[in-house]
């Protein structure tokens, strides 16, 4: 009995260590928020005065700085970039939208020369108007110092990767801008379904899907590298729809419908931030279509409750530390990637991988059995084809577990995280992720550190 008294006092103490811990270095963690909302009084006033402040599908929350600052020092987060909500301001008067925009983009420029260092902004511009938007630019990021542009997926139907828009592409290329893209109501949609199903819950996620596709097959980011998007809702629809598109592309060009893609340069681009339902699963899937440096921490404040997403930070940091395969690259989620992106710092690094920053990877797959045989196939054409054409990719080396034959492991070595975007981008690689969706029941990826490393060049001469 004293033993299990014993016992059970000293898990308490261990326990309560572990808590106090864990809120020390929560608190110390210098967080950058890039996705948050200012919605002020004469944002408000606009919309009310046309009638759309429900035109989303839900009221607006209420924001103050302070309460916004109250949540931050709370959640351990040290930065907030603040961008307008949805809907955008329009008025078929002349300039009345374009003033409100501007109101607001020299509000959250207020906000952040109140409070230097604890927000950044990125400006707003009144679309579809492009002489308008082109006229915001240059007085938000010349005069205001905006720390990048918000542009909304469409804008009464004008979605980005419209040829109206190149000009405006064309500057934000020469500015090389952080361009932080939101969701907004598509145009046309069904207002019966949109009562029952809020577009929150589902359209958001297809329109950002619609918008960065758009972009895509008119190859925007192929023609203007400079601009850095960044992709909200743990990239909506994009694991999925960027093999499909792929898959497509050469039918839909032999048919005259679209150009030609530069998928690297269209891909390489892309940033995509955490906000709303994020876990160790949805970054997983990031990681099939992007890098570890393009993940970015985000909130979705005022539109999430403060305690709620407190405890999903909670949350991430304990499934970030947790995982084999993630746990290193938590500082960087969390602060460095965007630190680095809105040039704040260099940015945390990862921890090498080894000493010739190789990235050396354990991918543990279960496969459906009726589709064994067919993913056997399909994993060995693709290890092989990757090792044959690109030079980065050093072994790529598919195996099957004697006792469960649904279990597939592939160990895979690249030369940098440089040649594994590249390899994510080819042809083969997403040949390969589109045609073995259906037969994957669960994929874990775990990145390894290798304890010999000098033992690399003498393995694979041999």
């Amino acid at each position: 009995m004293k033993s299990n008294n014993w016992n059970y006092w000293l898990i308490r103490l261990v326990l309560t260590l572990v808590a106090t811990g864990s809120m020390a270095w929560s608190k110390a963690q210098t967080v950058v928020d890039v996705h948050s909302h200012i919605i002020t009084s004469s944002y408000r006033t606009m919309l009310k005065a046309h009638g759309t402040e429900m035109e989303e599908g839900f009221p607006l929350p209420k924001w103050e700085a302070e309460r916004q600052l109250a949540f931050m020092d709370k959640a351990g987060i040290k930065t907030a970039v603040l961008t307008m909500s949805a809907p955008q301001p329009y008025s078929e008067k002349a300039g009345e939208a374009a003033a409100c925009i501007r109101k607001v983009n020299e509000e959250a420029a207020a906000v952040k020369a109140a409070h230097p260092g604890r927000f950044l902004f990125c400006a707003a511009l009144p679309l579809p108007d492009v002489a308008s938007a082109l006229r915001e630019v240059a007085y938000a990021m010349d005069t205001l110092h905006a720390d990048g542009i918000k542009l909304a997926t469409n804008n009464r139907g004008q979605y980005l990767g419209d040829p109206a828009l190149e000009p405006l592409m064309a500057e934000l290329n020469r500015r090389e801008a952080v361009v932080i893209l939101h969701p907004h109501r598509p145009l046309p949609y069904s207002e019966a379904l949109m009562k029952g199903l809020p577009l929150a819950m589902q359209e958001y996620l297809g329109e950002t899907t619609r918008a960065v596709a758009n972009m895509i097959v008119h190859n925007v980011m192929g023609r203007y590298p400079a601009i850095k998007f960044v992709v909200p809702h743990c990239g909506a629809y994009m694991p999925i729809a960027i093999p499909r598109m792929k898959s497509l592309a050469g039918v839909m060009q032999a048919g005259g419908l679209i150009g030609e893609i530069d998928w690297e340069k269209s891909l390489g681009s892309l940033y995509y931030d955490l906000a709303g339902s994020h876990s160790a699963e949805a970054v997983r899937e990031l990681l099939t279509i992007t890098t570890p440096d393009h993940i970015l921490y985000g909130s979705d404040y005022p539109y999430v409750a403060a305690d709620v997403l407190e405890k999903s930070l909670q949350r991430m940091r304990q499934y970030l530390s947790e995982s084999t395969s993630l746990a290193r690259y938590g500082e960087m989620f969390l602060h460095g990637n965007a630190e680095r992106l809105f040039k704040l710092s260099p940015g945390a690094q990862p921890k090498a991988v080894a000493a010739d920053s190789m990235l050396i990877r354990l991918s543990e797959i279960e496969v459906y059995p009726e589709y064994v045989e067919e993913y056997l196939k399909y994993s060995a054409t693709v290890g092989r084809e990757s090792v044959e054409k690109e030079p980065g990719v050093i072994c790529i080396f598919p195996m099957q577990e004697q006792e469960d034959r649904c279990q597939i492991r592939i160990v895979e070595i690249y030369r940098s995280q440089e040649a594994y975007k590249k390899h994510i981008a080819s042809k083969h690689f997403q040949h390969y992720k589109q045609g073995t969706l259906k037969m994957v029941k669960s994929l874990k990826l775990v990145d390894m550190h290798s304890l010999d490393p000098e033992a690399m060049p003498l393995i694979f001469n041999k």
